[in-house]
This record gives structure tokens, C-alpha cells and sequence, in this order.
């Protein structure tokens, strides 16, 4: 279950998982703002020169103060865009504002919710203003009942609250602490997917502050062409301020099933799992999400959890759950919950480990599969083993295997939206984790060159790279983030040359027109 932005499962007890600002001369480091003129003046200390243009409930922070901090606290430290000053918008209005001023004062800026991005070209920013958007968080529900307009800082706690609390449920990432919008900007897996396609597939309407600042609505009337754009490839294209997405009636009740595995027991799991899967006409009830990962409480060697969530009763989960629990796993548990409750059951809630930000750097490397194929996880397997025993700092590493219907998705053509690998069935990934990135920094990338070798060379003639654009490391080209497709390519790059002329929107994995220079990236 991807989220645009990674999450690791982790049950608790089976798997462990600046700069000064030179144009301020504020006594306080934390300002709130009111309304004021409309003229940018960069000469000014930026209290002035923008705090006065924000609303009253802005406010602007710098180095030094604990609401910069905060900010600045991302879910690994491997990514650290270098900002000046965090702008702290109260209405979309300030948003458009503060990437007027910046452009007009030469600043590179950054919309940030959750933080949860892991792509090295985060680090490009230098000197630049992050606009954190975590406090545009409301929800208007339509008048018919069948959508809802959300702010963008919004995460998916928040929206699976929210609308159970009416009994609806909406397409999200998997992960409670993840952004609401960010994971469908990048096409977004989530628990629902069986039932309604991809989170960018349910997307009715966003808002969204261009990169002159302009706001601009976008949808299947107006603007339709950026509209496409921002259900896939969303990051390249503007801050969304609010979207409309559809909503369904809530499932109340989940089942999921925990099971640990040693490696002998490994290719009778994944020969269930790919069963399972049936090339991507998994039932639409039922998601399994696997982890090679280390716990030295429960073995000395790696071993295999599986997750098994069905949507529904007991009873009608066992015919998927009960053939893992026949293989006689090492560890077994299972429960029936509320849907608000599932994320915590499974160790992705809003208070699990896998939700801690800091304290490691992380980095991963996505492939799209077709299968999963039992020979090459067992290469995976002693690929793990080796990384976590040669280098111990790398422990906390997981491999995990993704595996949802793809059917609902498949309703869609391949060029509906500009989400590009809806031929896939399963989603490998390596997340390596480690707490010296002064040492470690270069093992990672290797690691994960060689596992995607591993999981291209299983997955049969001719497989090239496609790499899910919200997981994907940065040394990916273009092609093998956003599709090989010449036709697909041409159009992004001639909307991000339109919508992003001087590459704004550059941050998170880019798309670089013919025009502006490929580099390394394909592009």
C-alpha cells in the first residue's frame, strides 16, 4: 500500500522499522502577519516585504525557533532541502503570494506537507522558502453526498476520520500519517483500490497556484490538459491548495491477518502470494503487503511477514488468509477491526513506528513486476541478508512486495491520466534505513541497483525499469518514472514547458524539457 509519499508496516513487537536569514532582522522568530500592501519589495526584511501581504492567520518563521524546527522534521534525513524561512499559509491566497514574492526576490520554494518525500532531488533547494501547508486542512462535503472538497494539507488520517464518521470512505494512501493529496499527484495505492482505482483516478477538481503565481482551476472542462498532468505527475506542475474527489460508501469492518515466515517457508509463501495476485485480478476485497525485514526478537536471521486485509468479515477472508496459516508460520495473529482502526492494527497508524519522523536516512527503490517470482525473492532474500549483515547499520532495512487489484484500475485507459505503469501487477521495493549517512550514504544506491537487477532478470524478457514515481530514489530517468511512451512524454514535457517554463516545480523527480537540457535524468 503506497502512499505518493513510503510507509513501513511494523508490528510493534515482530518488526523493528541552517542557515540564518540574512533579509530578516526580526526579534521574534515566529510572526504572525496581517493584510497588507500588494507591492513585493525585496530590499525590505521579509516581514515587510511579504509577512504584510499575508493574511492574518499566516505566519512566517525562522532559523532558531522550534516552528522552524518543526517544519523542517522530515521522515528521513537523507532528504534536507536547505531553507531560509518556512512561510506558514492560512489561505490559498497565501500560497499564491508567497511564489509571487518568490519569484520576484529569486527564491527557490518548496510546498511541504508531511514530508514523507524521499527523492535525492529534494536536496537541490538552496536558500529557499518552504511553504508548509499543514494547516489548510478543512473538508466541505458535496450537497449530493457523493464527494468532498479538501484543503491540501490535509493526510489521510484526517479523511478516513472524517468521512467514516459519515459512513463514506475515500481513495487514500495506506499509511494515517501520509498526505491526502501528494499520494494521488503521483497516481497513489491505498486499501480501496479493488473497489475504485488509483487515488488520481477518483480526482474530480484541484486548485491550484501556478508557478507565476496565478491560481488556476483545474478538472475535465477547464484546464483539462494540466488537469491530466497533475493524476501522475503532479509535483512537476503547481501547489494544490484544495481538490475534490470522490467518496463512497464505507466498508465498516476489516479482517487482517499477520503471519512471520522463516526462509525455508519462503517459496510456498510467495507461490500463495502470486496465486493470490493472479496477475493482477486480485479480488477486490483483499490487499497483501510482504516485508523481508531483521528482527533479532523473534530470529537472528531475516524473516518474512506477510499481511493479509480483506475487507469484510472473517469468514469470508479465510479463503485467502487460512492457506498461510496452514503453512505453520513461526508467528500468527489476526483481528477484525473498524476501517479507522486498520491502519494501527497493521502498524501504519498515525502513532506506529512506521509513522516516527527523523532519526534515519532513508532512501528507495521501486520496481514495477509483473509477478512475483519465487526464484528471484529467494536472490532478494540473500541480497537483504548480506546488507544487513556486512553493514549492521543497515538493519532497519525492509524489502516489501505490494500487491492489490489492479482490475478498477485497468478500467481506465493507459493514457486517461499521466500515470504511467498501469500494466504492472505487483510493486517490489528495497527501503534501506541506516543512521551514519556520512559512511553509509554511497551503500544504499548500490544495494539498490542490484536489487532492481534482481527483480528486471526475473521478470522476464525484455522488462525495463519503471519505477513509481512517489517511492522512486532520483537517479531514475524520466522514462522509467513516467512511461516509455514517446506519446505521453512529448505531451508532459510540452505542459511542464507551458505551466513551468523555468522549472520551479523541480524538486521532486522533474520533468526537464528538450529545451531546458535532458541531464542525467532522461528528460
Amino acid at each position: 500500500m503506497a502512499a505518493g509519499i513510503m510507509c513501513m508496516v511494523k508490528v510493534l513487537s515482530l518488526f523493528a522499522l541552517v542557515v540564518s536569514f540574512c533579509l530578516s532582522q526580526a526579534v521574534a522568530s515566529v510572526i504572525k502577519r496581517t493584510p497588507a500592501d500588494s507591492a513585493v519589495s525585496c530590499s525590505a526584511p521579509i516581514q515587510q516585504g511579504l509577512g504584510q501581504q499575508l493574511s492574518p492567520g499566516a505566519s512566517i518563521a525562522f532559523p532558531g525557533s522550534q516552528a522552524f524546527t518543526n517544519a523542517n522534521t522530515r521522515w528521513s534525513t537523507a532528504e534536507h532541502p536547505d531553507f531560509a524561512v518556512v512561510v506558514t499559509p492560512a489561505t490559498a491566497q497565501d500560497v499564491a503570494t508567497t511564489v509571487i514574492y518568490a519569484n520576484a526576490c529569486n527564491f527557490p520554494f518548496l510546498a511541504v506537507n508531511r514530508g514523507h518525500g524521499t527523492a535525492i532531488s529534494l536536496n537541490n533547494v538552496h536558500h529557499g522558502i518552504q511553504i508548509n501547508i499543514r494547516n489548510l486542512t478543512s473538508v466541505t462535503f458535496a450537497p449530493d453526498g457523493n464527494s468532498i472538497t479538501a484543503s491540501g494539507g490535509v493526510f489521510a488520517d484526517q479523511v478516513i476520520r472524517n468521512l467514516a464518521a459519515r459512513g463514506k470512505v475515500a481513495a487514500t494512501g495506506a499509511c494515517a500519517c501520509v498526505g491526502g493529496l501528494g499520494t494521488g499527484l503521483g497516481g497513489g495505492f491505498g486499501r480501496v483500490q479493488g473497489f475504485y482505482g488509483l487515488v488520481a483516478d477518483n480526482f474530480l477538481e484541484m486548485t491550484v497556484v501556478t508557478a507565476d503565481g496565478s491560481m488556476v482551476t483545474a478538472n475535465n472542462q477547464q484546464n483539462s490538459d494540466l488537469f491530466w498532468a497533475l493524476r501522475g505527475a503532479g509535483h512537476n506542475f503547481g501547489i494544490v491548495t484544495s481538490f475534490s474527489t470522490k467518496i463512497y460508501p464505507l466498508i465498516p469492518n476489516w479482517y487482517a491477518a499477520t503471519y512471520v515466515f522463516t526462509r525455508d517457508q519462503l517459496v510456498p509463501v510467495f507461490q500463495l502470494l502470486n496465486r493470490l495476485n493472479a496477475n493482477g485480478a486480485q479480488a477486490k476485497e483483499l490487499i497483501t503487503y510482504s516485508l523481508i525485514v531483521l528482527d533479532p526478537a523473534i530470529s537472528p536471521n531475516p524473516v518474512i511477514v506477510v499481511s493479509i486485509q480483506y475487507a469484510g468479515s472473517e469468514a469470508a477472508a479465510l479463503q485467502y488468509a487460512q492457506p498461510f496459516a496452514n503453512l505453520h508460520p513461526i508467528f500468527a495473529t489476526n483481528q477484525t477491526v473498524p476501517y479507522t482502526e486498520l491502519a494501527d492494527a497493521v502498524g501504519t497508524g498515525l502513532n506506529s513506528r512506521s509513522c516516527i519522523e527523523g532519526g534515519s536516512s532513508k532512501a528507495t527503490f521501486p520496481v514495477g513486476a509483473l509477478s512475483f517470482n519465487v526464484t528471484t525473492v529467494q536472490q532478494i532474500y540473500d541480497l537483504y541478508s548480506e546488507l544487513v549483515t556486512r553493514y549492521p547499520d543497515f538493519s532497519a532495512s525492509v524489502v516489501q512486495f505490494e500487491s492489490e487489484s489492479m482490475t478498477q484500475v485497468r478500467q481506465l485507459a493507459d493514457d486517461a491520466t499521466a500515470y504511467a505503469h498501469r500494466g504492472d501487477n505487483v510493486l517490489f521495493s528495497l527501503l534501506t534505513q541506516y543512521t551514519s549517512p556520512t559512511a553509509n550514504d554511497a551503500i544504499g544506491p548500490q544495494y539498490g541497483q542490484r536489487f532492481r537487477a534482481l527483480v528486471l532478470a526475473g521478470d522476464g524478457p525484455g522488462r525495463r525499469l519503471n519505477a513509481y514515481v512517489n517511492y522512486a530514489y532520483g537517479d531514475e530517468t524520466v522514462e522509467q518514472i513516467y512511461g516509455y511512451d514517446d506519446s505521453r512524454l512529448s505531451r508532459l514535457r510540452a505542459l511542464k514547458t507551458r505551466y513551468d517554463p523555468n522549472g520551479k516545480f523541480d524538486f521532486f523527480n522533474p520533468i526537464i524539457p528538450i529545451n531546458r537540457g535532458s541531464g542525467r535524468r532522461g528528460g
